[in-house]
């Protein structure tokens, strides 16, 4: 789940998101949990919005039916682990902003695990708001190919009042503004069907180029966020060019 970059798509063409299932499950159950949990015990999707995208996201990476109600139930029964939701900011290599969201139910082994993770791969943590000003905080509804050709994405994509879409041999992504993401998920569940994913992010407003080296260590250090339990998303604003990004995943 880390990253929004080309380059992290690649790699996980490549096979990594396969490898990665389990945990992709683990943290869309955690976001389940803790959706109903902060909805005051809501487990009706429609009463509860954070909920909604969550089960929505669920289904749409295949999580089964069992998986996801046990999430449910573990919400609505006031025992578990109290996750709180933490945001850290920090730089990586050759100046690459990097956002981290985490859901943990510790928020020493978080900060300590998430500040290694920087000093050990080029970066440095910062204060939060040290980088999510050259953020945008928007909303990201993924479609897979088949759901239609450009056309008819963007077609529906205006319908549903989204800002933009991007169509590629990934797919489809479609943005639009965060207060809207509820209902344009919803018109575009209309008119389309499941989403793959249904997410608030940040979205990055300027990219940063950076070289070969860097590009190198900048991968290690989102693959070691990625890889901790904590961590539930990372946002990075890299520009990788295309014949190294191809090296890279080589």
């Amino acid at each position: 789940m880390a990253g929004h970059s080309k380059f992290k798509n690649i790699m996980h063409r490549k096979g990594r998101a396969d490898a990665a299932r389990s945990k992709l499950f683990s943290r869309l159950s955690k976001e389940i949990t803790v959706a109903v949990k902060m909805g005051g015990g809501t487990t009706d999707p429609d009463m509860n919005p954070r909920l909604r995208l969550a089960v929505q996201n669920a289904k749409g990476q295949s999580m089964p039916k069992d998986n996801i109600q046990r999430a449910i139930n573990k919400g609505s029964g006031g025992d578990g682990e109290d996750y709180k939701e933490m945001r850290y900011e920090g730089y990586g290599p050759g100046g690459v902003a990097v956002i981290v969201e985490a859901l943990t139910d510790n928020l020493n082994r978080s900060a300590s695990n998430i500040r290694a993770c920087f000093s050990k791969n080029g970066g440095s943590l910062g204060e939060t708001g040290s980088v999510s000003f050259m953020f945008d905080r928007v909303g990201e509804i993924v479609y897979k190919p088949d759901a239609g050709d450009a056309d008819a994405i963007m077609e529906a994509a205006i319908e549903a009042g989204a800002e933009d879409v991007e169509t590629d041999e990934d797919g489809h992504t479609i943005t639009c503004a965060f207060e809207d993401i509820g209902s344009v998920s919803s018109a575009l569940e209309e008119a389309l069907g499941e989403a793959e994913s249904v997410n608030v992010i940040w979205k990055p407003q300027n990219r940063t180029p950076i070289d070969e080296d860097k590009a190198s260590t900048l991968m290690k250090l989102l693959d070691a966020l990625d890889e901790d339990d904590d961590v539930q998303n990372v946002y990075s604003n890299e520009d990788i060019a295309e014949d190294v990004m191809e090296k890279l995943s080589a």
